[in-house]
C-alpha cells in the first residue's frame, strides 16, 4: 500500500509575472496519486512538514534566490528529499548542484507535461498557460530552447482540457506555434473559446502566410509578438507585418523583440530599429545574455561596449514607453533624421529655461532662500 505524502512546492524569491506553471503541473500530478500538495514563496515555511520537496528555477542569473530556498528548506526539513528543477537547474546543473539539492532534475517532468496546471494554488491568477507544443524546427545559437526542449515535439491537436473554467484568458507558451502541424485547429479552438489570447513567445515571421493572418486576425489579441534578430529577416518580418495590417490588425498591436549586443553591430541594430518604426510598430529592444550567464547585465557583445549600451538603455527609458519604442512621431523624426547609431540614441540636454529680469533689487538673495544651492559647470555651488 503506498502512503500517500505531503508536497511542498517552493518558487524562490525572484521576480515573475507569471505562476509556477511546472509546479502547479506537478501538484496536478501528486493530487491525481493521492497526495497533499502546498505551494510557497521564497523561504516561507509551509503549514504542514512535507515527505518531498520541489524547488524551481528560472533563469541562470536570478540563481542566489535559488540556492537560498534550497538550503532554507534542506536545513528546515533535513528528513526530505529536495529536488531541484527548472530552466536553471537543467543549463547548468553542476552549479546547481552546490545549492545541496539532494536531486537536480534536468529538462521537463514527462508524467506531468500533459497535466493542466493546478491553479487553485495561485487564485488570483486569470490566465490558462498552454503549451501545444514543445521545442522549435530552428537551432537558434543565442536560445535555450534547442537545450531545454529539443527538436519540436509534444504535438497536441487540441487544447480542450488545459483551459481552466474561470480564466478569461489563454497564454500560449509554444516556442514556435506555427512550426507545429497542429496550428490551425489549436488556434480554431482559441477562436471557440472566444477569450483573450497571447503567444507570449511569438509568431515566427517566416512561416506567417495569408491564411495564417486571417486566422489569427479572427482572434481576440491585445498584442501580437514577432522577432527581428538579425538583419536577414528584414524581409519576412516586413512581409509579415504587412500581411498582419492587410488582416485587420493594427500595426501599432504588433510588437517586435529585437535582438542586439549578440554578434550584430551598433548600426546593424540601429538600421533595424528605424525599419520598424518605418513600419508603424512598437519595436522592444532584447538585451542579449549568454545561456550560462551567473550575473545579469554584464555581457558585452564583441562589436558593441558599455557606453553603447548604455545609450540603448537610456534611450529606452527616456524614449520608450515602458520599455519600448512606440512609432511616435516625434521618434519615427528622430530616427529618419539620424545618420547613424550614434545620433539616434543620443539624448538631447534639457534645456534651461531663462530667469526673467527680477523685479526686487534683492533678487539673488530672494533666489537663494528658496533654491539655497545653484549648479554651475563645476558642480553645486551654495
Amino acid at each position: 500500500m503506498v502512503v500517500p505524502m505531503h508536497v511542498l512546492l517552493v518558487e524562490p524569491d525572484y521576480y515573475t509575472r507569471y505562476p509556477p506553471v511546472g509546479l502547479l503541473k506537478l501538484a496536478t500530478y501528486h493530487k491525481m496519486h493521492g497526495d497533499t500538495v502546498e505551494l510557497v514563496k521564497g523561504t516561507n515555511r509551509p503549514i504542514r512538514s512535507p515527505d518531498l520537496i520541489y524547488v524551481t528555477s528560472l533563469f541562470t542569473y536570478a540563481w542566489r534566490p535559488v540556492h537560498e530556498s534550497v538550503r532554507f528548506f534542506k536545513a528546515t526539513f533535513p528528513s526530505a528529499r529536495l529536488i531541484l528543477g527548472g530552466i536553471y537547474a537543467s543549463l547548468l546543473p553542476k552549479h546547481a548542484k552546490k545549492s545541496g539539492a539532494d536531486e537536480v532534475h534536468v529538462g521537463l517532468f514527462k508524467d506531468a507535461e500533459g497535466l493542466r496546471p493546478d491553479y487553485s494554488l495561485v487564485p488570483q491568477w486569470n490566465g490558462s498557460i498552454v503549451f501545444a507544443s514543445r521545442g522549435c524546427t530552428h537551432r537558434c545559437p543565442f536560445c535555450a530552447v534547442p537545450r531545454l526542449e529539443g527538436e519540436l515535439n509534444s504535438i497536441k491537436y487540441t487544447i480542450r482540457h488545459l483551459i481552466y473554467p474561470t480564466h478569461n484568458r489563454v497564454i500560449v507558451w509554444d516556442n514556435n506555434i506555427l512550426a507545429a502541424p497542429s496550428w490551425d485547429q489549436i488556434v480554431k479552438e482559441l477562436q471557440d473559446f472566444d477569450l483573450t489570447v497571447d503567444f507570449n513567445q511569438g509568431l515566427d515571421a517566416r512561416l506567417v502566410t495569408t491564411t495564417v493572418a486571417r486566422q489569427i486576425c479572427l482572434l481576440k489579441t491585445d498584442v501580437i509578438r514577432l522577432s527581428y534578430d538579425y538583419e536577414a529577416m528584414t524581409d519576412n518580418v516586413k512581409r509579415t507585418i504587412e500581411l498582419l495590417s492587410e488582416s485587420g490588425i493594427r500595426r501599432r498591436k504588433v510588437v517586435v523583440y529585437t535582438l542586439f549586443n549578440y554578434t550584430d553591430s551598433p548600426e546593424d541594430f540601429f538600421t533595424r530599429v528605424r525599419n520598424l518604426l518605418r513600419w508603424g510598430v512598437v519595436c522592444y529592444p532584447m538585451r542579449f545574455e549568454p545561456l550560462d550567464s551567473l550575473s545579469k547585465n554584464q555581457y558585452v557583445g564583441p562589436k558593441w561596449t558599455n557606453e553603447m549600451i548604455e545609450m540603448v538603455t537610456d534611450a529606452r527609458r527616456v524614449l520608450g514607453t515602458n520599455g519600448a519604442f512606440p512609432p511616435y512621431d516625434g521618434l519615427v523624426k528622430k530616427f529618419e533624421r539620424a545618420s547613424c547609431f550614434g545620433e539616434a540614441f543620443e539624448l538631447r540636454p534639457p534645456q534651461r529655461k531663462k530667469l526673467r529680469t527680477p523685479k526686487s533689487p534683492h533678487f539673488a538673495q530672494e533666489l537663494l532662500a528658496v533654491a539655497p544651492c545653484v549648479r554651475n559647470r563645476r558642480g553645486y555651488i551654495p
